[in-house]
């Protein structure tokens, strides 16, 4: 019988089934370069598209900055409600992992969002937080700030921890 994890093929792939293994002190400025590579090499490409920026991820929140750009507007030339969703659900999984000091495959089980005003110029804060860790089901919630500095929307999520 071959070992798997020493083939030649499969030892250059990345298996994403398993929690990654982290250190008992992981330092935030660890947590937010780590969430950088988690955004780089397990998002979709559509993700990165947003070019979202990974400011802060440390156990207890994540905070992402979405900048300003045409293409992510509808008529009337504000941001989509689709952008901030994807925006808000991948603060959240940066959240997720900042909290459990390393990324752990995990899927949307729901997010709820209320938008309070459009963003018409200027980058968007998400501010995500876990709320209450489960090893079945975590929950979350994210702040969207404007340039301004106001309320934009508020979503509140839920995670299946895989």
């Amino acid at each position: 019988m071959t070992d798997s994890k020493n083939s030649g093929a499969a030892a250059s792939e990345k298996n994403f089934s398993e929690p990654v293994e982290m250190k008992d002190a992981v330092m935030p400025d660890a947590l937010t370069e780590a969430a950088r590579g988690w955004l780089r090499d397990l998002a979709s490409p559509w993700v990165n598209d947003l070019n979202l920026i990974i400011e802060q991820v440390d156990a207890s929140a994540a905070r992402l900055r979405l900048p300003f750009d045409q293409k992510l507007c509808r008529e009337g030339g504000t941001i989509c409600g689709q952008a901030l969703v994807s925006a808000s659900d991948t603060a959240m999984i940066m959240a997720i992992g900042g909290f459990l000091g390393g990324y752990r495959p995990m899927t949307t089980v729901n997010l709820n969002i209320n938008f309070m005003r459009p963003v018409t110029n200027g980058d968007v804060i998400l501010s995500a937080r876990v709320f209450k860790p489960g090893k079945t089901l975590t929950f979350g919630e994210i702040e969207l700030t404007g340039p301004d500095g106001k309320l934009v929307a508020h979503a509140t999520c839920t995670y299946a921890m895989l």
